[in-house]
């Protein structure tokens, strides 16, 4: 069964493709650098990391003091985790293969 996005449209979808496209780390760094702050992508990153900890079975206490995030961050990820559309555990699975 495919998955149906609550907020799929023409533009996220090009953008999706475009970031399909990138086949190095240098060609995400210069992409991401162009496309979002710093700050932002940092955010993403922190979140994954948050996820990653989670699925660990880490504490909020250790996963905060490791990845800097607030609490409110973590919930949020572990909310995404348990509820979400698996996009975590899939890319975390993908990854560590």
């Amino acid at each position: 069964m495919a998955y149906a996005s609550k907020f799929q449209c023409s533009s996220i979808d090009e953008l999706f493709t475009a970031v399909l496209s990138l086949e190095t780390l240098e060609d995400c760094y210069r992409f991401f650098e162009d496309i979002a702050t710093v700050p932002e992508i940092k955010s993403l990153a922190q979140r994954l990391q948050v996820a990653k900890m989670l699925l660990q079975n880490e504490t909020y206490s250790v996963i905060s003091e490791n990845t800097g995030a607030s609490t409110a961050t973590i919930s949020r990820v572990k909310n995404a985790l348990y509820y979400g559309a698996d996009g975590y555990k899939s890319v975390l699975a993908n990854i560590s293969e």
